[in-house]
């Protein structure tokens, strides 16, 4: 495979959170039926090849539906699954429809994700993203989910592990919600360095064209010719942390992959979802959010996230 030069290639030409009653209490437990205990999120060992070792983590409501829809929640670089199981709304989302979240854990010291390294942006080229993939086919397999509803989110480091996951496995994913990442391949590293830090990307320095970004998505599974996850794209306009201008930079990858005109959205909504954000939608594949003054990172909108997967 080229990819090796072709990304080194397109990555040099964009430069570079009372006493009880016990005649009340009896009449208080028939009206009013006990609340069921929460599911607990669980470490899962043995899901199948895990070539980076990361770790997997699993929350099953106790009333799943017969064919759940699978949700991989993605955290943030001094993250970890039980802090993004705590701090997102997906697991009490999950006990109110039944689908399973899986929260896969970075391997690393400082929990940032390896969206780096050639072997993480390749279809099952061994990375973390191969590993995650494992994932939800084990957790297919094992409760008998529904593969037509299988989706991706995260943020920061999970968002940019969203992209990367919507990119290098697109068969897997039915769609992919990134909160303040950057574009798939935008943190290659052409030292080959795994979980490497971009600061170029970072900082938004690397600028190019929906073409060369569509290619970097292309390349990574470049036998595939079928559907693609629809993507929705949130960013803040005061990020310092991965620059605004990453939001441009992810946009133009994904209408460059779907075949859209980047400088022609098909509908604007200002104050939408909320005051001060604005909505951008191309067709039905790419729904753009641009968070005014918000830093890093625009904060999880876990009912908006059910209505965009369908759920």
């Amino acid at each position: 495979m080229k990819f090796l030069s072709q990304l080194s290639a397109a990555l040099a030409l964009m430069g570079s959170s009372v006493v009880a009653h016990p005649v009340f209490d009896e009449l208080m437990e028939v009206k009013a039926p006990l609340k069921r205990a929460q599911a607990a999120l669980q470490r899962v060992n043995n899901f199948g090849a895990n070539p980076s070792n990361t770790k997997m983590f699993i929350y099953v409501p106790n009333r799943v539906a017969e064919n759940p829809a699978i949700i991989v929640a993605i955290h943030y670089c001094t993250g970890t699954a039980q802090a993004y199981y705590s701090g997102s709304p997906y697991a009490q989302l999950a006990d109110q429809k039944g689908f399973i979240v899986i929260y896969p854990e970075s391997p690393y010291s400082g929990t940032c994700w390896d969206v780096s390294s050639r072997a993480a942006l390749t279809h099952n080229g061994g990375g973390d993203s191969n590993s995650i993939a494992n994932m939800v086919t084990y957790t297919l397999q094992q409760y008998n989910g529904d593969a037509s509803k299988v989706f991706v989110t995260g943020s920061s480091s999970g968002a940019m592990m969203t992209n990367v996951m919507a990119a290098a496995y697109p068969e897997m994913f039915a769609a992919g919600i990134a909160y303040s990442g950057v574009p798939a391949g935008c943190f290659y590293s052409q030292s080959g360095g795994t979980n490497a830090w971009n600061n170029s990307c970072a900082n938004g320095q690397i600028n190019s064209t929906p073409q060369i970004w569509a290619k970097m998505v292309f390349d990574m599974y470049p036998d595939y010719d079928g559907p693609r996850p629809k993507m929705q794209i949130y960013h803040g306009s005061a990020d310092y942390t991965l620059a605004a201008s990453n939001y441009n930079e992810t946009i133009k990858q994904w209408c460059g992959v779907f075949g859209f005109d980047y400088n022609k959205p098909d509908a604007t909504q200002g104050n939408t979802p909320q005051a001060g954000y604005t909505a951008y939608t191309w067709g039905d594949q790419l729904v753009g959010i641009y968070a005014q003054g918000v830093g890093h990172t625009v904060p999880i909108r876990g009912s908006d996230d059910m209505k965009y997967f369908g759920l």
